[in-house]
């Protein structure tokens, strides 16, 4: 739908019309300052890739849906449309109803991961080993025709699967992998407890080895270490990767020793008759906010006995004798290995809340261009979308939709090249990166939620446009896998320990390695004439746009580091740390908001297509001057932005917001969902439909 002309913001000016304050500088800084605003040294202040020409007034840009999608969806396409395909005309009646009882629920939910299992021909834990982006496309498209069944699909084969292959060995491989992959292995993954959730190594539930008969018992000591929130517990669970302290007799046989958290495989229903198995206790946790396909429930374990060989020992092992070994010589190296193992649920989470954003942002962004609204008197009512309000909502909303799908594609691919090589500084740097995006992409997503569905009004309301089930199934994501605010603590301490080693001459992982090059060219005073620097060029040229981004970062990491040191000396380190929290999370997020912009950088440049380049170009412009605007008070803080600037970048970010409402419905189309996906009458692609299905719907 074309845009009213009467609504186009003139573009910003681009002229260089910087002050210098000739009364308060000597005459010699003051003409050298002149000189290089005037003239700006193009070697610094440009880098090559291409601006898009989207400041000539109100030209739309042209855009290729067809190749813009081709480059964004990558070469597992064939994976995501083989289970569109299924839904829609293989098994349409497995398609979940807008309103269902949650018993009901978690059966068509296993019904439908059955079918797309074995009926396609999918071998999903096959895809973890061997192709980990072939798996993630796939939990991607399931999650996108119901999020229960991606979920319940994650926990069989990140959790309870990737339990089994990333803490095993080759005999818990051999026994159990085809079992889990064809689905006749059903299983859980119990850690959390009732009173313990993110703290993993503060668990309760012990495992204590009986050499007499060469096995465990598994022990549920008090109500506290009850197994809670355990998906696929309820009802269809016949295996659960259970988390336990291990304890170990010692030779007088009254004192145990405590190796710390290790996995175990322990039975907890009959593979015949489906009976819960002795000692095993299983309870409903019951009706949920959001996701009542999976079947979510409490394990209590009473003197359960397992073989021995049903330890997961990559990390430790027990010998017939009691003896225990392992690589690793502390308690905490062990669990950190162990946790580093189990990154994969982060990495999909952070992925799949990215498809979900694209969902919402394709469905209010196409009711916005369908539905009109007032306008000039006597002239034909005018979308929503024309309205600069509407805009501000959606447009930057759609910027970071494109920047999450980049950054999580990104991280995927380090993880696949983690799984591969083993690398232990990859190791270090997957499991921090997953932590920060799975916090970030989670958290942005649950906000954006509930602004698609104001943004569409009333109808955004009616279940069947969908954003009421995709807000309550998302809200979770922000807890599970690591509560965000936990992960983004993870973040910030990964970031002020490569902050140390900088100081000790250490190497830097990957993530970090800005720090490196920034740390003392960022920290230094923000220079008078850059500050002041307002030009469309120069605020859309990459190379200030992550200057900026890495600047802030690098203050506030070297502040942080100060007052934790400051505050360490009378409040300890615990007390220093939870008295900086709120400076710590900040950090956190913005060095994310830095990998983000990396990731989308490099992915623009990397486009082949130049009609595509330019829309993405566009795009990334956007993300980085709305986020740069949305925390113009710490620039401003620190004169990294002078006033004049600030306006500058607040007026270019409105116009951009503009100018890729011109192409939204390009922009949405390009993400190639289905209307038999997207399964909300106001999102449909043409938009003619959009009110013939609605109707339907309530019953004309």
């Amino acid at each position: 739908m074309s845009s009213a002309s009467s609504s186009s913001p003139p573009p910003p000016n681009n002229k260089v019309n910087d002050i210098i304050d000739y009364e308060q500088q000597p005459t010699t800084r003051r003409l050298r300052h002149l000189s290089l605003h005037l003239n700006p040294p193009s070697d610094n202040h440009h880098n090559h890739l291409d601006h898009n020409p989207c400041s000539g007034g109100r030209t739309k840009m042209t855009v290729s849906t067809e190749k813009l999608s081709s480059y964004i969806r990558g070469k597992h396409r064939d994976i995501q449309e083989k289970v569109f395909e299924y839904f829609n005309n293989t098994r349409p009646e497995l398609q979940t109803p807008i309103e269902i009882m949650k018993d009901e629920y978690r059966e068509l939910c296993l019904k439908q991961l059955v079918g797309v299992v074995r009926e396609c021909g999918i071998r999903p834990l096959k895809y973890v080993v061997e192709d980990p982006a072939k798996y993630f496309a796939f939990v991607e498209a399931v999650g996108s025709v119901d999020m229960s069944l991606g979920i319940k699909l994650g926990v069989q084969y990140s959790l309870w699967g990737g339990s089994v292959l990333n803490l095993g060995t080759k005999k818990h491989r051999d026994k159990y992998f085809e079992g889990i992959d064809n689905l006749e292995y059903l299983g859980c993954f119990a850690m959390t407890e009732l009173h313990h959730g993110s703290n993993v190594q503060g668990i309760q539930t012990v495992a204590t080895f009986d050499p007499i008969t060469d096995e465990f018992i598994i022990n549920t000591p008090n109500d506290g270490a009850i197994k809670w929130w355990i998906g696929n517990a309820a009802v269809h669970g016949k295996f659960a990767s259970v988390f336990a302290k291990l304890m170990l007799p010692t030779h007088d046989k009254k004192v145990v020793s405590d190796m710390g958290v290790h996995a175990f495989i322990v039975p907890i229903r009959d593979l015949k008759t489906h009976k819960t198995l002795p000692g095993v206790e299983i309870n409903d946790c019951g009706h949920k906010v959001g996701l009542n396909g999976v079947d979510n429930g409490a394990l209590r374990f009473r003197d359960v006995r397992i073989p021995r060989d049903n330890l997961l020992n990559r990390f430790g092992d027990v010998s017939r004798d009691g003896t225990y070994t392992s690589t690793l010589p502390t308690i905490n190296k062990r669990f950190a290995a162990t946790l580093g193992e189990l990154v994969g649920g982060r990495v999909g989470l952070a992925y799949s809340s990215a498809g979900v954003l694209k969902i919402a942002a394709t469905i209010a962004i196409r009711y916005s261009l369908l539905r009109q609204q007032f306008g000039p008197p006597k002239q034909p009512e005018i979308s929503i979308l024309d309205y600069q309000s509407q805009q501000h909502k959606l447009m930057p909303m759609l910027a970071s939709t494109y920047a999450f799908h980049f950054a999580t594609v990104h991280l995927v691919e380090k993880y696949a090249e983690m799984k591969k090589t083993h690398d232990e500084q990859l190791v270090a740097d997957v499991h921090a990166l997953s932590a920060g995006l799975k916090s970030y992409v989670t958290s942005y997503t649950a906000k954006s939620l509930s602004i698609c569905r104001e943004a569409c009004g009333g109808h955004g309301y009616a279940a069947v446009n969908r954003f009421g089930s995709l807000r309550n199934d998302h809200d979770i994501f922000q807890t599970f896998e690591g509560d965000n605010t936990v992960l983004l603590q993870q973040v910030a301490g990964d970031l002020l320990k490569q902050y140390q080693e900088k100081f000790r001459g250490g190497t830097f992982t990957v993530t970090w390695n800005y720090l490196r090059e920034s740390m003392n060219t960022y920290l230094s005073q923000p220079n008078p004439v850059t500050a002041r620097w307002e030009g469309e060029d120069h605020l859309r040229d990459p190379k200030f746009q992550l200057d900026a981004f890495r600047y802030r970062t690098s203050r506030l990491l070297q502040s942080a580091a100060v007052r934790l040191q400051k505050h360490t000396k009378t409040l300890g380190s615990f007390g220093a740390w939870n008295r900086c929290l709120n400076h710590l999370l900040t950090l956190a997020e913005s060095h994310i908001e830095t990998v983000i912009l990396e990731s989308f950088i490099k992915a623009v440049k990397s486009c082949p297509d130049e009609s595509s380049r330019a829309a993405l170009k566009l795009v990334c412009d956007l993300y980085a001057l709305d986020r740069i605007w949305n925390d113009i008070g710490t620039y401003r803080n620190v004169d990294y932005v002078a006033p004049n600037k600030a306006k500058a970048i607040h007026k270019l970010a409105d116009y951009l917001s503009f100018q890729v409402k011109n192409i939204a419905k390009e922009l949405v189309d390009a993400f190639d969902l289905p209307d038999y996906v997207i399964r909300a009458p106001i999102g449909r692609q043409s938009p003619g439909e959009a009110y013939t299905e609605y109707t339907q719907y309530v019953g004309f």
